[in-house]
């Protein structure tokens, strides 16, 4: 796809992608890349680091395990096996006790595999509600020292099994994460990226009732995970900032 593409939303400078195809775009672009996957990949690499642990990301596929024995870490499991099978999970609520300087290789299909595919972007950060200013403010520093764009990933959910449209579902609380971080910009955005934007500001102040009401926000309650859909809709809980270094995610210094 050559720059003049329209679907590359050249020629502005900020940009909105949605999930592993978009990523995968932007990272041939050359993009600056900003994941986010507010329920809950994003919120919870955000928990981690603030707490001092280094976050490797495991794409779909990924033996988990596997690469857990090989970093000397844990891996994560399914919310419902904590603590039985393991510590931690996507659950952003099973690291705000952890010991700083532990390693652990997080699964998940969206935002976890999206870190992987663009790993080899000059930059990509992970970003939420949690901590959208924080990352904002990294973009800007990012910016004024580099000729480059920024395309921030919606990552969105899967559809099981895919339905005739892909298997691709948007996820509103992705649209508010990424224009939480866009509305701290101050630099010429996308349409797609405005979109987002103006659908933060407007919902702004309602952040708690929308991520409790939308459908990856009921999932998580009727499981028993309400506690992790209210962390995620507190904005600008961190300034910590995920940054991907060769394998792995640690605290943006």
């Amino acid at each position: 796809m050559s720059a003049a593409h329209p679907f590359t939303q050249h020629p502005y400078r900020c940009r909105l992608e949605r999930g592993r195809h978009g990523t995968r775009e932007a990272a041939l672009r050359g993009d600056i890349l900003v994941i986010v996957d507010t329920l809950s990949f994003s919120t919870a690499a955000a928990t981690a680091v603030h707490h001092g642990a280094t976050i490797y990301p495991c794409a779909r596929g990924d033996d988990r395990h596997a690469i857990a024995r090989h970093i000397g870490g844990e891996a994560t499991v399914a919310r419902q096996d904590v603590p039985a099978k393991g510590r931690f999970s996507l659950s952003p609520l099973t690291y705000l006790n952890l010991q700083p300087g532990t390693r652990i290789v997080v699964a998940s299909p969206n935002g976890a595999t999206c870190s992987r595919y663009a790993r080899d972007v000059p930059q990509l950060l992970v970003g939420a509600l949690v901590n959208a200013r924080a990352v904002a403010d990294i973009l800007t520093h990012l910016l004024d020292k580099a000729d480059r764009c920024i395309t921030v990933i919606a990552c969105g959910e899967r559809w099981v099994p895919s339905t005739e449209d892909g298997d691709l579902r948007v996820a509103i609380e992705d649209d508010l994460g990424a224009g939480a971080i866009l509305s701290c910009l101050d630099m010429d955005k996308s349409p797609e990226a405005r979109a987002c934007e103006g659908a933060f500001l407007r919902l702004k102040d309602h952040l708690a009732e929308i991520l409790r009401g939308c459908g990856s926000g009921r999932e998580l309650r009727e499981v028993g995970f309400a506690g992790d859909v209210d962390h995620a809709s507190q904005l600008d809980l961190y300034d910590a900032v995920p940054v991907m270094r060769g394998e792995r995610l640690e605290r943006f210094r």
